[in-house]
């Protein structure tokens, strides 16, 4: 079955976790695009559209979460963007940048709150 729902773009430095995002959220019927933080540099997707716009809070990067985010409102300006994160709590510079906050490693949460984002509701706080 090939994905035929949304556009999600996941931003992480690592490949691994992109591997993983992409196979949760396409399992979902969500089509998946992926862009990998390198140590200076990201290069964004040459798509027309994002529907979403899954983005790492910490990265091994030159490049701060802040910066890339900034990149993906210019390419991007429409799609929404969450943060991913083992913080417990929305990062406070970033909170004029994202609608929403996930911690990493609860698949059903990131699902629900892409699935809640995507038609607009206000994402529940985490406990």
């Amino acid at each position: 079955m090939t994905p035929s729902g949304p556009t999600i773009l996941i931003v992480d430095d690592d490949q691994l976790h992109l591997t993983l995002y992409t196979w949760i959220l396409q399992r979902q019927g969500y089509q998946c695009e992926t862009a990998l933080v390198k140590s200076t540099s990201v290069d964004l997707p040459q798509i027309s559209v994002v529907d979403l716009v899954l983005l790492d809070y910490r990265l091994n990067s030159s490049l701060t979460s802040l910066d890339v985010a900034h990149k993906i409102k210019k390419v991007f300006p429409a799609a929404p963007i969450v943060i991913l994160s083992e913080m417990q709590w929305m990062p406070d510079e970033m909170k004029d940048h994202a609608v929403a906050f996930i911690n990493k490693g609860d698949p059903k949460r990131l699902v629900d709150m892409v699935s809640d984002v995507l038609q607009g509701k206000s994402p529940q706080p985490q406990p």
